[in-house]
């Protein structure tokens, strides 16, 4: 019986035992347990910092290059300086004389008749390419591509480079109807009728340097004194061709300008004579207004074309200052050119306003439309003068 009890009493130790050693590994299991959830705890909250970090800094950057781009663009949308036409074509000359093995009297030599007019119209293909941004009517990567200000001032640019060029091709480089054309700007006319908008085969750029480039050879040519071949004829039908060309730019621009409040007019294409007529039937009166997303590229494409008409007027101002001076219309063209260069003031407001005529806020359209009216007015009388005998 002893035994017995014995043996009880140690199977009772030994469950105790046991007992004790399961809470014992029981307690280990669960802070092992307890340790493995931290460290999960832990790795989680190090990768959401991490993803956390990553999507600050992929915020940050792309916040960067947004303000990058913004800020690249406000820069490429600054206008060229106005330019002395005088001082660059003498500059021009100087440096092309310095090139040749002449004596130093030739290098003081005045300026040929048509020098100017050459000089100028090349150096706005120059300033189209070397502005801030270069040429952008043709690019298809941020941020030129959201812009659409300076392209369409390139384009009023780029029209009266066009207009100057054939007038040159077809009345100034001519003596008569009959005569032959130069080659030089024979090829050059075409180089510059290239849309805007081509940036493959060919390029824009490529296309106009290239008339450039025809230009200059043409001008380079004229200023030789033994090639009595190439000639530019400063007369007074031939200014007033360039005139007319303008005078219908400057129209249309006007009449586009005025268009930004929207107009009720009558239909005056026939006008002034009575056995006129047109391929189709209009009504007597309509109503125009220029498309608001519009409104700005008008604005610019009219300042651009008046930047442009400065420099070439002033350069027919040098040119033909014997015929203006005959027909006493220095202060004519002097006028017309204060009232294109009053166009060419700073814009303050961020935005091209559009006001409602009289209402409270300013009509930018308006204000550009008045200084080209008169400065189309002034060339309608500037071509009477040279009319007359």
């Amino acid at each position: 019986m002893w035994s017995f009890g014995k043996s009880k009493q140690n199977e009772s130790k030994m469950t105790n035992d046991f007992s004790a050693t399961e809470e014992t590994s029981g307690l280990f299991e669960s802070d092992e347990t307890v340790k493995n959830t931290e460290n999960f705890s832990a790795t989680d909250s190090a990768i959401s910092r991490e993803d956390n970090s990553l999507s600050k800094r992929i915020l940050f950057a792309s916040l960067f290059v947004l303000v990058s781009l913004y800020l690249l663009g406000v820069y490429w949308s600054f206008e060229p300086d106005l330019f002395d036409v005088k001082a660059e074509s003498k500059s021009l000359l100087s440096i092309e004389s310095s090139q040749k093995t002449e004596s130093s009297q030739n290098k003081d030599e005045p300026l040929r008749i048509g020098f100017t007019t050459l000089a100028t119209t090349e150096r706005l293909v120059s300033e189209l390419m070397d502005k801030p941004g270069g040429f952008l009517s043709n690019d298809r990567l941020p941020p030129s591509i959201f812009l659409d200000n300076i392209p369409a001032w390139e384009f009023g640019v780029i029209v009266q480079i066009r207009d100057m060029v054939s007038i040159l091709r077809n009345d100034m480089s001519r003596s008569q109807s009959q005569s032959l054309e130069n080659s030089f700007l024979q090829k050059a006319e075409p180089l510059f009728n290239i849309s805007t908008e081509s940036w493959v085969l060919p390029t824009a750029e490529g296309s106009y340097l290239d008339g450039k480039e025809k230009l200059s050879q043409f001008r380079i040519e004229l200023n030789k004194s033994d090639n009595p071949n190439v000639q530019f004829y400063a007369r007074a039908d031939n200014l007033r061709s360039w005139l007319e060309l303008v005078n219908k730019r400057l129209g249309g621009l006007s009449q586009r300008l005025s268009a930004a409040v929207g107009q009720e007019r009558i239909n005056t294409d026939l006008s002034g004579d009575s056995s006129a007529s047109q391929s189709t039937k209009t009504s007597s009166a309509f109503s125009v207004k220029t498309d608001w997303f519009l409104i700005d590229d008008v604005f610019y494409e009219s300042r651009g074309a008046c930047w442009a008409l400065i420099h070439l007027l002033k350069a027919i101002q040098i040119d033909f200052a014997d015929v203006l001076e005959k027909k006493n219309a220095n202060a004519s063209l002097a006028q017309i050119i204060r009232e294109l260069e009053a166009t060419q003031e700073t814009i303050w407001s961020p935005l091209i306003l559009n006001g409602s005529g009289f209402g409270l806020m300013a009509n930018h359209s308006l204000v550009m439309a008045n200084y080209i009216s008169r400065a189309n007015a002034g060339l309608i009388d500037l071509r009477e003068l040279l009319a007359r005998g």
